[in-house]
């Protein structure tokens, strides 16, 4: 039988039970983790300041990965026209920030369950036409 420990986190009280088939960790090469987490940045990249192709951009990465997408809130700043907005997915997040004026983008991939983040950078390669691309992979909530 499970045993149930309750904590305290930042004032509230955090049960940890066993995990469960409906919790959407992942298990991968001998580890059971929340999911995975890549950051992605894009050099030399166009469309930066085209919030319509960031938008289109967004949902065809969620599409491809497989995930479930739930809002998009996008926000252009001026006079760089940069863009910075997130997707919400019922798998977790991607998220965006641009600065045109370099050609540079960053964005942070972050899924559970069964989405393939990696299939999401793919779309977002053929929005942006990126020069260069550059991502670190992070496992995040890895089971003690």
């Amino acid at each position: 039988m499970a045993t149930l420990r309750n904590e305290r986190a930042n004032g509230h009280d955090v049960s940890h039970e066993p995990a469960l088939d409906h919790d959407h960790f992942i298990e991968r090469d001998g580890m059971r983790f929340a999911g995975t987490h890549l950051i992605v940045d894009l050099w030399q990249a166009s469309n930066l300041d085209d919030i319509d192709a960031v938008d289109a951009a967004l949902r065809k990465a969620a599409d491809a990965a497989g995930a479930t997408l739930l809002n998009i809130d996008l926000h252009s700043f001026t006079p760089n026209g940069g863009i910075t907005g997130v997707a919400v997915l019922a798998e977790s997040h991607i998220s965006i920030h641009t600065w045109p004026e370099h050609a540079y983008a960053a964005v942070d991939v972050f899924m559970c369950g069964d989405a393939q983040p990696h299939k999401a950078v793919e779309m977002l390669k053929r929005a942006f036409l990126p020069g260069m691309l550059t991502i670190s992979e992070h496992r995040r909530g890895v089971m003690p």
